[in-house]
């Protein structure tokens, strides 16, 4: 009829266009994830990429792809925020893995736990760390003490050195005092031919330089205690030194190294230092390279005595009488 309107029928795509459209689609999205996110290599061998202490989520991803393990860094931090955040330590990944997979293994539990070892700790406390870290059963780290760590008698203590291990989970209690001992002879090496001229046995040095660790308050104190320790041996004078007694005593339920009691000095030991001449049977610590260099180089010095005030400053007397009076003045006040 003249002069009504009648609407014109959509005009839907072709279904052999929309198709198109969808393959042409999954084709760009496939270009696209292989270009960006698939896997760098074709059957590659898996290796250990190693997540340092305090880095950044950021940084992880650029080491990723300068390290070759994924093809674009931007591109995997997308994709891991997803999976979760990656923690410090050993991951076993590989090349053939795309950035997916290689969020996902990242995401979970290290292969590898980093381990800080701080200085003057004794092997009851490394050993702590070491089972915290590395998962370790009691029955385990009762293996590390009693059986590992205990030959030859010079390696039963103070050759566990202070630093930063990166170990294996997997890694036996053996292994693991084998690597902290090897790191030690390693570290230690030029000390010890510096002892050798100086006619120093090297286990005097470390027995030494244990002693000097606990007792300094900071590496500015050691060179002049580790004089003063000289001095009372050469002297011939009992150390009575606090930290050789503490490590006698051992743990009470307050610690490794807490305070003494009177009652303390007259435990039977010979590590007693109060009761008995010379040095302790073995180190009392794990000492770090300031306290070995401090024995090795002591400070030139007429004092005898030593102690530290309320703020850790140290003061030394070359008399008993004088040491008192320092006693007076700064612990009694």
């Amino acid at each position: 009829m003249e002069g009504m309107f009648y609407p014109s029928r959509p005009q839907w795509p072709r279904p052999g266009i929309v198709v198109i459209g969808i393959i042409a689609a999954s084709i760009a999205a496939w270009i696209a994830w292989t270009v960006l996110a698939g896997a760098p290599q074709a059957d590659a061998v898996a290796g250990q990429f190693v997540v340092p202490l305090g880095t950044t989520q950021a940084a992880v991803a650029d080491k990723l792809a300068a390290e070759g393990f994924v093809k674009h860094a931007q591109v995997f931090a997308r994709l891991s925020a997803l999976r979760g955040s990656v923690q410090p330590g050993g991951y076993t990944i590989a090349k053939d893995m795309n950035a997916w997979q290689v969020a996902g293994a990242l995401a979970q539990q290290p292969s590898a736990a980093w381990v800080i070892i701080p200085e003057g700790l004794r092997k009851e406390e490394i050993a702590d760390l070491l089972a915290r870290s590395l998962g370790w059963t009691d029955a385990k780290k009762s293996e590390w003490l009693t059986v590992d760590t205990v030959s030859p008698s010079d390696y039963r203590e103070g050759v566990y050195f202070p630093d930063t291990y990166l170990i294996p989970l997997t890694e036996s209690p053996a292994d693991v005092a084998k690597r902290l001992q090897n790191h030690f002879e390693e570290v230690f090496a030029p000390y010890a031919s510096e002892a050798l001229r100086q006619n120093i046995r090297w286990p005097t040095l470390v027995k030494i330089a244990s002693i000097v660790q606990r007792e300094a308050a900071g590496s500015s104190d050691m060179p002049l205690i580790a004089g003063i320790i000289w001095n009372r041996l050469l002297g011939s004078m009992r150390l009575e030194i606090d930290s050789t007694l503490q490590y006698a005593r051992g743990n009470t339920g307050n610690g490794w190294w807490a305070p003494l009691t009177a009652a303390d000095k007259k435990i039977d030991s010979p590590y007693n230092t109060y009761l008995h001449a010379g040095l302790p049977p073995t180190p009392i610590s794990n000492p770090g390279l300031d306290a070995i260099k401090a024995v090795l180089h002591p400070a030139k010095t007429d004092c005898l005595y030593y102690l530290h005030d309320a703020s850790r400053q140290i003061h030394c007397s070359a008399t008993y009488a004088s040491h008192l009076q320092n006693i007076s003045t700064y612990l009694r006040q």
